[in-house]
């Protein structure tokens, strides 16, 4: 049996998830005006602290899509 995951469970994680991820980049972006320069070092931060690395995958995804509307 393989430790790797299978396209069905990477997609069942993100179904699982996407919702959650979503809801963290958007507290980040609420915060980048307050931030200003200092916002995308507090975001490296909160981002470090999340887990799994999958999440975090997520998480940049959505800010990342968020963040060109």
């Amino acid at each position: 049996m393989s430790d790797e995951a299978t396209p069905a469970s990477r997609a069942d994680f993100h179904r699982e998830h996407q919702a959650r991820a979503l809801e963290q980049a958007e507290r980040l972006l609420a915060r980048r005006d307050e931030l200003q320069g200092a916002w995308l070092a507090w975001v490296a931060g909160e981002l470090y602290q999340m887990s799994p690395p999958p999440f975090v995958a997520m998480v940049r995804r959505e800010l990342q899509r968020l963040s060109q509307a």
